[in-house]
């Protein structure tokens, strides 16, 4: 099995550039799986539901109850961030069970998009501009700054080291976690590809699905804080 990333070098208008192509096409082809089943899910409702239909309502009605309870009546407005993350990120982490590990590259293979650092800094981003621009619009300057006292000097600096590692801790805990999956499996099939890899393949899909749900449950902490008073 290759290693490493799928790394592609061109130009664009005079400038170097460094794509790394596995993570981009497992990225589009997790969003794209999840438009697909949306499609299906969402084609023929009916009010007494399919098994396809009673799943994701499920999964729905979970999500939009912890919205809920940790926002408040705001929690309906910021529900489609909570929900689409949690789908996107246990679709992506799953790639990385699927047999696509194995099919050889002349350069790296093809994983899970979320063991690559700039995929989940992205979404780290995305989350840190979405709850300061609603903390923002919510509490105007009153969000950052509480006035000139030094207990709000305080309040300000402590908000500033939270933007920044926040971010950064939602970023490198779910990519050392898949990462490091990836590499116990395929350091498993080194060792016996017959049967060993399979008890730590079970083990990783349950690891993709919890640090599904802890991005999401921090990201819902995180703009509950900033929204609510």
């Amino acid at each position: 099995m290759s290693e490493g990333h799928w790394i592609v070098n061109t130009v664009i208008a005079g400038h170097p550039m460094t794509f790394n192509m596995d993570t981009l096409v497992t990225m589009w082809a997790a969003m794209a799986f999840l438009i697909i089943v949306s499609f299906i899910a969402t084609r023929k409702l009916s009010i007494v539901p399919g098994k396809l239909q009673f799943v994701i309502e499920k999964i729905l009605g979970y999500f939009s109850d912890i919205a809920d309870s940790m926002i408040g009546k705001d929690g309906k407005k910021h529900f489609p961030l909570i929900m689409s993350l949690f789908l996107f990120i246990v679709t992506a982490n799953l790639m990385g069970q699927l047999p696509l590990r194995m099919i050889e590259l002349k350069s790296g293979e093809i994983a899970s998009p979320t063991n690559d650092i700039n995929l989940t800094a992205g979404l780290a981003i995305i989350v840190l501009v979405y709850y300061v621009v609603a903390g923002l619009i919510r509490k105007k300057a009153h969000f950052l700054f509480k006035g000139f006292s030094f207990e709000g000097i305080i309040e300000l600096f402590v908000e500033l080291l939270d933007m920044v590692t926040r971010p950064l801790t939602l970023a490198l805990r779910l990519f050392g976690n898949i990462l490091a999956g990836e590499i116990l499996i395929s350091a498993m099939i080194g060792l016996c590809a017959w049967g060993l890899p399979i008890p730590f393949m079970f083990f990783e899909v349950l690891v993709a699905c919890i640090q599904a749900l802890v991005f999401t449950m921090l990201t819902t902490v995180y703009i509950a804080t900033a929204v609510n008073e």
